[in-house]
């Protein structure tokens, strides 16, 4: 049987301890991608531990993006890749979807509207009273909930809002049908601590931080139509900059 072993952060479980010896052998290409794991019943007798224990065990290797469980067929080893997210562009989220071919599924969990109280305005930079749509949407990238953006839409400026608008793309609707000039972002990165929400709605298990990012997007004429909190699961993305040298 395999013993406890002490980590950082205490004692390190039967069945983390096997995720993290199968994780090694994914990522030094012991199993490849669109390979499949030995079968549960195989595992078992490797690792001398439940089937329960390799249960919990392949659980985590899928919550963790590195296999698919197929029903009937077995787990299946998938692309390991991170997608570049452009720190400096402002690009829709189904913008990045098509230019980098990624397999992705946008569900809608929330669509409501609100009124921006004191707390508030405080994050978003809306007036307070101000009417505005919020629109909690889930991203799924390859089969695994990667991204959870929360939006805040003026209503003033955007009337009307719909889920089929909000699966597609928004800036698709209004620069296409409501005819508004996006013209730039105020944005702000960090790595915050995972909300229940996050948790739930990414199959976070061990990581306890996403990375963060609010952005609060303009128009052309200066007014604010937009608050966006973008949280991504840690080891899907990976942000990236253009930096020029300027000469003074």
């Amino acid at each position: 049987m395999y013993d406890k072993k002490q980590t950082s952060e205490g004692i390190m479980k039967k069945y983390e301890q096997i995720f993290k010896l199968i994780e090694q052998d994914i990522l030094n290409e012991k199993y490849q991608v669109n390979d499949y794991l030995p079968s549960e019943h195989e595992l078992v007798q490797t690792y001398k531990v439940s089937r329960d224990t390799i249960r919990k065990s392949l659980d985590l290797l899928q919550k963790a993006g590195l296999i698919q469980k197929l029903k009937g067929q077995g787990s299946k080893v998938t692309k390991q890749e991170q997608i570049d997210f452009p720190v400096s562009n402002l690009t829709s989220y189904q913008e990045l979807v098509q230019q980098h071919g990624i397999n992705s599924k946008t569900n809608v969990i929330q669509l409501e509207k609100i009124t921006v109280d004191k707390n508030l305005s405080n994050l978003t930079g809306f007036p307070e009273y101000r009417l505005v749509w919020r629109i909690i949407r889930q991203r799924v990238v390859d089969d695994v909930a990667s991204v959870l953006d929360i939006d805040y839409l003026d209503k003033s400026l955007v009337p009307s809002m719909t889920r089929e608008i909000a699966e597609q793309s928004i800036y698709a609707y209004l620069e296409g049908k409501l005819g508004l000039h996006i013209a730039y972002a105020q944005k702000e990165i960090t790595i915050d601590p995972a909300t229940n929400r996050d948790k739930i709605l990414m199959d976070i298990e061990n990581d306890q931080h996403v990375v963060s990012v609010k952005s609060k997007v303009y128009l052309t004429d200066g007014q604010q139509f937009q608050f966006t909190d973008s949280r991504h699961k840690l080891e899907k993305f990976r942000f990236i900059d253009f930096a020029k040298r300027q000469k003074r």
